[in-house]
């Protein structure tokens, strides 16, 4: 398989990538109309972290790191690595060695399609990584692939440079172009679920804050006693 390095490709502002830092992924697919979600099966290997930065990408040979070297080079500060195989793979294609190279040239962590390894030096070292599995399984370095193209994982597309937020929930996508736009939108959508927390506390249902019960009605959903439901009798 034959492929390109692309050099120097365009990114997301970088104040527009540490804003939507402060916002949780779930905040951000909501506020980009539940898109851009990775999937379930990307998952951290630590908790408690939360990390944005702008994507450098990686299509490699399954069981074949080869590009995610080439792709080192090509790493900056506020970057995040983020590597997909051209077919299915679990094998573990990324560890502590590579986390090191990265750590040094200010990346703030990977996100793999395919499996990952040393997650417990990972860990002591501080270097956030979300991965489809955890496997010592090692690999090769003998086939070509691409660094800096588009990928697709799960169906979303990313493209080098866009926004790469991810925390204990998962991973989104932020197209560069629509970063400083969505971090506004999350920010609306926070305030809004501030006061929606607020009236929770002090004792208000999502059933009349959100006007649902009116929605109940409309689909039929009736309310019945204990009695009522089971037809038996308060002296049965």
């Amino acid at each position: 398989m034959s492929g390109v390095i692309v050099t120097d490709p365009p990114k997301a502002d970088a104040q527009d990538v540490d804003a939507l830092a402060g916002f949780g992924v779930a905040t951000v697919g909501e506020a980009m109309g539940r898109t851009g979600l990775l999937g379930p099966r990307i998952r951290p290997v630590q908790q408690g972290v939360r990390v944005a930065g702008t994507a450098v990408t990686v299509l490699s040979w399954p069981g074949d790191n080869l590009m995610i070297h080439a792709a080192v080079e090509q790493c900056g500060e506020g970057d995040i690595l983020v590597v997909t195989t051209t077919s299915p793979s679990t094998d573990g294609m990324f560890g502590e060695l590579f986390a090191t190279a990265l750590q040094r040239r200010g990346v703030r962590g990977v996100v793999t399609d395919a499996g990952i390894r040393d997650t417990q030096e990972l860990r002591d070292m501080g270097f956030a990584a979300w991965a489809r599995a955890v496997c010592a399984q090692g690999t090769v370095k003998a086939t070509g692939g691409s660094v800096n193209v588009p990928i697709v994982i799960d169906g979303q597309v990313v493209r080098p440079g866009d926004v790469i937020l991810a925390d204990d929930d998962g991973v989104v996508v932020v197209p560069r172009e629509r970063a400083r736009a969505t971090a506004e939108a999350a920010e609306v959508r926070e305030a809004k679920e501030a006061a929606t927390r607020a009236a929770f506390v002090d004792g208000q249902l999502g059933l009349d804050r959100y006007g649902l019960r009116d929605t109940l009605k409309r689909l039929g959903v009736e309310y019945r006693t204990y009695e009522e439901y089971t037809g038996e009798g308060a002296g049965s």
